[in-house]
């Protein structure tokens, strides 16, 4: 249920079959140097849920009705699908009761308390794939290509991962260097970006929003290794995939996939996450038993 809420149905219908679609003869734009262009800013607003839905998850329900502005926007919405997860076939995660029981052990903490309270509520970050998993809103991502690097700039939070290609040529720091989004290394398998991402603190989550429904609260552990391919399929959209392997949560690596929308007119602003925020201040005071 979170999953179809969370998405939000409150966004503007532009279908993608109703966009401009490049004939057989297009080809991929190349940059100076010759990579694939993926530079631009891209959006992935999206109401396909993340794991597929039982007959008892899917609801029937009218347009939804809100005061939120702020959740309206005029991006492209992408087509809805079965579910975001397309590996396993059954678009069902395959998590580990290990996995599920520490997931349920943070739900039960305490609002009062900071461990209450996941890295993306805390303004520390979304996680890596998380960081480009389509959310209710601020779903712009802006992509920069140099020589050697790649940055993907997603609009929550504010967060900017810088990338060095060639991973052959950019061995990855040994065991004791490790962070919450880890390390990433990008190549290109032909026309296709590859990044793929070790060196996890285990302190990260693998996804952190309402919508990834049974995922949030999951943690991403030190062993989790993440392969991303980007892909541009047309003039107007990028293929995105990520890959989770992580024995300590998982039966198995699974996929999820989704397309970026080109949104030319789309504009990033300051996420400032907490400058100003006192909601978090205020439900961690020290509050009087009744």
């Amino acid at each position: 249920m979170a999953a179809l809420l969370a998405c939000g149905t409150l966004l503007r219908a532009s279908p993608q079959s109703d966009r401009k679609v490049a004939d057989n003869k297009w080809s991929v734009a190349r940059t100076p140097d010759g990579q694939p262009d993926l530079q631009g800013t891209w959006t992935n607003y999206d109401q396909t849920p993340f794991e597929r839905l039982s007959a008892e998850e899917q609801v029937s329900r009218g347009p939804a009705v809100s005061t939120a502005d702020w959740l309206v926007q005029d991006s492209p919405i992408s087509p809805r699908r079965p579910s975001m997860v397309v590996d396993p076939p059954n678009g069902r995660v395959p998590l580990k009761p290990e996995a599920i029981a520490q997931r349920d052990k943070f739900v039960a903490l305490d609002a009062g308390s900071p461990e209450g309270y996941g890295p993306w509520e805390r303004c520390i970050t979304r996680g890596v794939p998380g960081s480009m998993w389509p959310s209710a809103y601020n779903n712009g991502h802006q992509i920069v290509q140099t020589p050697g690097y790649i940055v993907l700039h997603s609009e929550m939070i504010h967060e900017a991962r810088v990338i060095p290609l060639n991973d052959v040529g950019r061995p990855y720091p040994g065991p004791a260097v490790r962070s919450w989004d880890g390390d990433s290394r990008g190549r290109w398998e032909g026309d296709t970006l590859v990044i793929t991402t070790t060196n996890f603190s285990g302190n990260g989550w693998v996804a952190t929003h309402a919508a990834s429904g049974r995922l949030r609260g999951i943690a991403l552990s030190q062993a989790a290794r993440v392969v991303e391919r980007l892909t541009r399929v047309d003039e107007n959209t990028i293929r995105y995939e990520a890959t989770i392997d992580d024995p300590s949560a998982y039966t198995r690596a699974w996929t999820v996939a989704f397309p970026l929308n080109r949104d030319d007119r789309y504009r990033i602003f300051e996420y400032a996450c907490h400058e100003g925020n006192h909601a978090l201040e205020n439900m961690l005071r020290p509050r009087a038993k009744p």
